[in-house]
């Protein structure tokens, strides 16, 4: 079945809106006295200080927070980019933990990284 050109017109913003997405490029653990030292790379197409890449957030397998970097203006020019933050309390028993990126106009990405804290390094992840 062949769309008519009209409905292409109709779908092509939905499909660069999804596409704008916050995306973790990379993440890595340092063990930091009784934290972690997490530094993630994001990649978003920011535009402007309407709709930006403005954190990113470590979960347990439950979805709770451990930690967060507040991400306080546009990254335009400087793409993708990484930012750090010390002092995320990981629960000695929690062993697996996921990276989540938001920003201002989609919330949290659906695309984020799953980090085993056993491995020295997985696809996206490495740990020290």
């Amino acid at each position: 079945m062949k769309l008519p050109v009209y409905w292409l017109a109709l779908l092509l913003p939905w499909v660069t809106v999804q596409a704008n997405e916050g995306e973790v490029v990379q993440t890595e653990f340092s063990r930091q006295g009784d934290g972690w030292y997490v530094s993630t790379t994001l990649r978003h197409k920011d535009a402007g200080w309407d709709h930006y890449a403005d954190q990113w957030r470590v979960v347990d397998a439950d979805g709770k927070v451990l930690g967060n970097r507040i991400l306080y203006h546009p990254h335009e020019h400087e793409q993708p980019f990484t930012r750090s933050q010390s002092g995320i309390r990981i629960p000695s028993d929690t062993t697996v933990v996921f990276v989540e990126a938001h920003d201002k106009v989609h919330g949290w990405s659906k695309q984020r990284v799953r980090v085993d804290l056993t491995r020295k390094s997985g696809d996206r992840f490495s740990v020290k």
